[in-house]
């Protein structure tokens, strides 16, 4: 007497049309150019066209003065923007985060509403608005500081180079500090109640119980936002194109990869696009962020997962 065999399970079909749309979709928009993208870095305008010439758009890029500086420079000052990001932002996101779910506080709704709103705002508007304010002509920044008797420490902070990438830096800051805090508020309230209810049975209460018991339950959110936060830095280019222009002023001390890139593919003014270049700028940038993430993944969110529930 044989065994009957278990029933097959029918294939759910259902999981195919609804995920079909969304595939099909992410693949028209996000892969199919990123391999045209990675196909163009690989190629160079020839007299008879497109001509295959592996990695020598890339050694030019590195090896070539023209080419080279403004990559290096460009580079640079992503990193220093993706650093005021995380010293500032997500500290201070944190900070919020932290006095907003106090029971405690008065009209928490009304102060996460008003400080959530700057991100839904245009970067066009943003980066106009606040380079009316910090006008040293008609901006309001130096009547603001004279009010408090420190006009003396006003400056044309976009019109200098030493300034105005850190100040870009900090209006982006404010534009979306939003972002980190409402992720640590929903992360702080997700800490069961047992957890804050022993501890305060241990004498943990007030700050201690956020440094000693908060703030490593939360720690897997704050990996998360930082990645995020990398990855939206190294994409960044709508601020300072708003603010600054394609040229990233002033002598390009505002440039970053990504207004690198449209310059370099586009072209601007004197400046001829070159879109084997521009591609090669891109991938680039793809391979940057790409680092970033797996060391995140491999090195980093392995270790945060003890602090999961």
């Amino acid at each position: 007497m044989t065994a009957e065999a278990a029933p097959k399970r029918p294939f759910r079909w259902h999981i195919v049309v609804f995920l079909a749309p969304a595939v099909l979709v992410y693949t028209a928009i996000m892969i199919v150019p990123l391999f045209g993208t990675l196909q163009l870095a690989l190629f160079r305008n020839a007299p008879g066209g497109q001509t295959f010439v592996g990695l020598d758009n890339f050694r030019t890029l590195f090896g070539d003065a023209n080419w080279s500086r403004g990559f290096w420079n460009a580079l640079w000052n992503n990193v220093w923007f993706f650093i005021i990001h995380m010293l500032v932002q997500n500290p201070v996101g944190i900070l919020l985060a932290a006095l907003l779910s106090s029971p405690k506080l008065r009209f928490s709704a009304f102060y996460r509403t008003a400080i959530f709103i700057p991100t839904i705002l245009s970067f066009v508007i943003v980066g106009f608005a606040w380079k009316l304010i910090l006008s040293p002509i008609w901006g309001v920044a130096p009547n603001l500081l004279d009010l408090v008797g420190l006009k003396s420490l006003f400056t044309p902070w976009l019109g200098k180079e030493e300034y105005a990438l850190t100040a870009l830096s900090l209006i982006s800051v404010w534009q979306f500090v939003g972002i980190p805090m409402m992720l640590i508020y929903a992360a702080l309230l997700s800490i069961p109640d047992e957890v804050i209810e022993a501890a305060e049975c241990d004498g943990v209460t007030g700050m201690a119980q956020f440094w000693k018991i908060k703030l490593p339950l939360i720690l897997p959110s704050i990996g998360i936002i930082s990645i995020l936060t990398f990855v939206a830095n190294f994409n960044a280019f709508d601020l300072i194109y708003s603010a600054q222009g394609a040229l990233a002023g002033p002598n390009y001390s505002t440039d970053i990869l990504g207004t690198f890139l449209y310059r370099a593919f586009f072209g601007f003014q004197l400046q001829v696009g070159d879109r084997n270049m521009g591609a090669a700028i891109a991938t680039m940038m793809f391979l940057i962020i790409l680092a970033g993430v797996c060391l995140y993944l491999f090195l980093i969110q392995t270790r945060l997962r003890r602090y999961q529930f």
